[in-house]
């Protein structure tokens, strides 16, 4: 049996990352992943956009990440928020908030090549493809049993650390249940070229069908994430793409001239999903394993790269004073450190869904007089942009 002091399940974003950051304690960190690196970059999935919060930016400086990648993102340097047929707006710039981005757009791949490239080159231990097909908490330690090239190998570690997605296997091996709740909506996902340029301004129209985003890619490309409900969407996608266009352009307005399809339209369900817990013993829950949110903030990627960041520095204080990495105590501070942050941004992406579907008059009149508030009063839209751009949280000594 081979020995570790952190096995993490999963090598996407959430796993490596982690890994990354656990590297300069010196700790014994074995990464487990399904698939080959060759083999996640061809993913489909690889085209979609990430929106990264500058709090997510400044954790990638922190891991040597942010280098090898900010040549191909696009900054946001204004966000506009409107909503379809009514009077009120929002408008956020970066300049007025003293930061050079409110954020940044990169496709998927592109970061999940420069963090595969960075963990080569610091050495983090992967082991792929290889599935995790046991765990057993023993005492002090867990025992996890994989399957890799057909062979068996057993692993102890003090920690296991759940970053396998949504439908994580070790999550439900652990009688960790989940809250589920169905949009009914599916998110259509593509790339639009625009007869304007966009001038690194991110849109969110909120329309009777759901949300409508572009967000800023070089030149003048636009990420394309439109919600529609699942019949309306179902008809889209059977449309020819002038038919889409046509449909697109009603939607979102004339702002940046004609819109143009210049990628593959995609759908995917939209539920939210929240794990009952964020930790069992012996293991720890992060990323995807322990949400899933509407896209509507682009919030839910950078929500789980602080669960990384926090689990980190939790992992240096227990090291720091010699306790055992898979201590009740520290996951317990784990999961009591992750709360506020998840029941905020949760609240926020799904309140904004909810409180945009309603029809009634005296709703939408609310709403639109809630948009010119924030648009008009400094110090709200201060702390809002603060909050979406996550800069409110601190990662303590994690690399430094």
């Amino acid at each position: 049996m081979e020995t570790c002091d952190v096995l993490i399940v999963g090598g996407g974003l959430a796993g490596a990352s982690l890994a990354l950051a656990l590297k300069p304690l010196g700790l014994s960190v074995v990464v487990v992943e399904t698939l080959t690196p060759e083999t996640k970059l061809a993913s489909p999935a690889g085209d979609r956009a990430l929106a990264l919060a500058q709090g997510s930016v400044e954790i990638f400086q922190q891991l040597e990440v942010w280098s090898q990648v900010v040549s191909l993102a696009t900054p946001i340097r204004h966000i506009h928020v409107s909503d379809q047929g009514h009077f009120g707006k929002t408008r956020i710039h970066a300049g007025e908030l003293g930061v050079p981005a409110l954020g940044y757009v990169i496709p998927a791949r592109d970061l999940e090549r420069a963090v595969v490239d960075v963990c080569d080159r610091r050495s983090v231990r992967f082991i792929c493809p290889a599935e995790v097909t046991g765990l057993q908490v023993q005492g002090d330690h867990a025992a996890v049993r994989l399957n890799c090239h057909g062979e068996t190998r057993l692993y102890q570690t003090q920690l296991v650390v759940a970053a396998d997605g949504g439908n994580s296997k070790v999550r439900q091996w652990m009688g960790i249940g989940q809250q589920v709740h169905d949009y009914s909506q599916v998110a259509l996902v593509s790339m639009v070229e625009s007869e304007r340029h966009h001038q690194n301004t991110a849109y969110e129209r909120f329309t009777p069908s759901g949300p409508l985003a572009l967000l800023p890619l070089p030149k003048r490309r636009n990420a394309l994430i439109w919600t529609q409900g699942k019949r309306q969407a179902r008809k889209l996608l059977s449309l020819p793409s002038r038919d889409i266009e046509s449909r697109l352009q009603h939607a979102f307005g004339w702002k940046l001239g004609r819109l143009k399809l210049v990628a593959p339209i995609r759908g995917f369900p939209l539920r939210l999903i929240r794990a009952e817990r964020l930790f069992a013993e012996r293991v720890a829950i992060v990323g995807n394993a322990a949400h899933q949110l509407h896209p509507v903030a682009g919030q839910g990627f950078n929500l789980g790269l602080r669960d990384v960041m926090v689990l980190a520095r939790l992992l240096e204080d227990q090291q720091r004073r010699n306790g055992n990495l898979g201590a009740l105590g520290l996951l317990e501070r784990y999961a009591k450190a992750r709360l506020d942050d998840h029941d905020r941004i949760i609240s926020f992406s799904d309140g904004l869904i909810r409180w945009f579907s309603l029809t009634a008059p005296i709703s939408a009149l609310g709403r639109n007089l809630g948009l010119l508030a924030l648009d008009h009063i400094p110090r709200l839209k201060r702390w809002f942009s603060y909050q979406a751009m996550g800069l409110s949280q601190q990662y303590n000594s994690v690399n430094r």
